[in-house]
């Protein structure tokens, strides 16, 4: 049925009515937005990280709730972390936590209410504390989590009358477990070619038979081209499925982390070093034509089963070798290699 002149202007009325009610919301709301937040001007870095540069710092801590850590620049420029200056940290994690401090882009900015609790900021989740090389000091506290967890409420020291809202990202990075900075060693790339002899040694044995030991050779000569040809004693065992296998995971080790960087006798024991299940030593030529070794001892399973505890070398450090890159090696260590 369709509306006569009368309905119709009625319709108009209110509609237009409407638009005036919302159009004075709208000012309401900006209005109090524009009170709650200091916009940056455009192009302009906030005062806070105007300064800032990755070379001008000399000190860093932080605590996220559970760790507290702390780094130093070193003479070279480097950092350090303080509990042990030679532990070889990965510089990237630093200058990442340094470039969001750098472009510091809070997504809003709040006037502080007498009630702190409202932030999580009465008892803070973390804190850090940036020193400047020129003696400045920079300290963040840390509150809560916004509604939908993807942001954190911020408190600048040096301006306690301001709440901010900036990504979470921040604390995430402050996170990040010290040994998961370990810059870890990278493993040769071994390819076929370039090995000359693999040395896999077993568990010894507890009523004191001697470890089961194999050991693979090459009987390609320096010089020559064409196909590897792989021994056990005089046997060949260049096409044997095991060796295959092995050859293939040997290409590809690599550590996945750091696990104890300066472990303790007892945290030996725990990784299984005491009594090593497999030992691989593998004699190679580099790229630069000189004879290098690669050894390494495999501990006990990970908690997470995931892959084993392995020592490089001389070293106690220990790292994580996955799963899949250590079954034919853990399978020859038992047993031996199954030529039949």
């Amino acid at each position: 049925m369709e509306m006569d002149w009368r309905q119709r202007r009625t319709v108009t009325v209110l509609t237009a009515v409407l638009l005036i009610l919302l159009a004075a919301v709208l000012i309401v709301l900006g209005i109090r937005y524009r009170e709650n937040r200091e916009e940056t001007p455009e192009g302009e870095e906030p005062a806070a990280a105007a300064s800032m540069t990755v070379e001008g710092y000399s000190a860093l801590v932080y605590s996220n709730g559970s760790a507290t850590l702390s780094f130093s620049v070193a003479e070279d420029g480097s950092w350090t972390w303080d509990n042990d200056p030679k532990f070889p940290l990965r510089q990237e994690t630093i200058n990442s936590i340094l470039a969001l401090l750098i472009n510091w882009r809070p997504q809003q900015t709040l006037a502080a209410e007498e009630d702190l609790s409202a932030y999580g900021l009465d008892e803070p989740a973390g804190s850090l504390t940036l020193t400047g090389a020129d003696g400045s000091v920079r300290a963040l506290s840390f509150g809560k989590t916004t509604t939908d967890g993807t942001s954190r409420y911020v408190m600048d020291q040096g301006d306690p009358a301001t709440v901010y809202i900036i990504a979470d990202t921040l604390f995430t990075q402050m996170s990040v477990p010290i040994y998961d900075m370990c810059d870890v060693p990278v493993l040769p790339l071994l390819e076929e070619t370039a090995i000359r002899s693999i040395l896999i040694r077993g568990p010894e044995s507890e009523d004191g038979i001697p470890a089961l030991v194999t050991v693979l050779t090459t009987a390609k000569r320096d010089g020559e081209d064409g196909p590897v040809t792989w021994l056990q004693g005089s046997e060949n065992v260049t096409a044997n499925e095991t060796v295959r296998a092995l050859l293939e995971d040997i290409r590809a080790l690599v550590f996945t982390r750091c696990v104890d960087y300066d472990p303790s006798d007892e945290a030996l024991t725990i990784c299984g070093f005491d009594t090593p299940p497999a030992a691989i030593t593998v004699n190679y030529t580099s790229n630069t034509g000189v004879d290098e070794t690669l050894s390494l001892t495999i501990g006990a399973q990970l908690l997470d089963g995931s892959g084993r505890y392995v020592r490089l070398g001389d070293s106690t450090t220990v790292y994580a070798l996955p799963t899949a890159a250590l079954d034919p090696l853990m399978r020859v260590a038992a047993n031996g290699l199954d030529i039949t």
